[in-house]
């Protein structure tokens, strides 16, 4: 068995509400899926199974979309995978003045658009750099809606591919 980590996209935000005690009987009784876990509000899951990931996604995906009635996607991850994005993380990690995320996506080559697209941001408002399969980004706390790495993240056309969470919560999902 491989512990998985289920990050969704746009959950509790925009209209969407999903209590986790819902999300997790999903799992668990639509899905079968062992050791279920929900952490905080955000869509993160955590949960065993030996199926190819490919496959749990679109599992998963679908299950949501049937249940919630919702565009439904996520960025599915290992419990390892995660743990070595988190000791990966390129800036301070402790920063009284920034937020420190992480930018995962399904799609290797949105992240490689985004990286482009952003450019050489300018470090006196946000950083980004590119790691294994993410972006680690920092920026002003109360900005993460409103800088330009924030509106490229924001564009209709990374909503099915890219989530962002924070670092901290990301070592809450490793720590389980």
């Amino acid at each position: 068995m491989t512990r998985h980590v289920a990050l969704l996209r746009g959950v509790n935000v925009n209209g969407i509400t999903i209590r986790s005690a819902d999300l997790k009987a999903l799992f668990e009784k639509a899905l079968g899926l062992a050791n279920v876990r929900t952490v905080l509000a955000s869509g993160n899951v955590l949960f065993d199974d030996s199926g190819a990931a490919a496959t749990l996604k679109r599992r998963i995906e679908v299950a949501l979309r049937e249940r919630f009635g919702y565009d439904a996607w996520i960025v599915l991850q290992t419990q390892a995978q995660l743990a070595a994005v988190a000791a990966a993380w390129p800036f301070e990690r402790i920063d009284e003045e920034r937020h420190p995320y992480v930018v995962f996506s399904s799609d290797a080559k949105a992240l490689d658009e985004l990286t482009g697209l952003a450019g050489k941001p300018d470090p006196a408002i946000e950083r980004l750099q590119a790691g294994k399969g993410v972006l680690y980004w920092q920026c002003p706390r109360g900005s993460s809606t409103d800088t330009p790495v924030a509106k490229l993240l924001a564009k209709q056309k990374y909503k099915a591919s890219t989530t962002t969470r924070n670092l901290r919560t990301i070592e809450k999902l490793i720590a389980d």
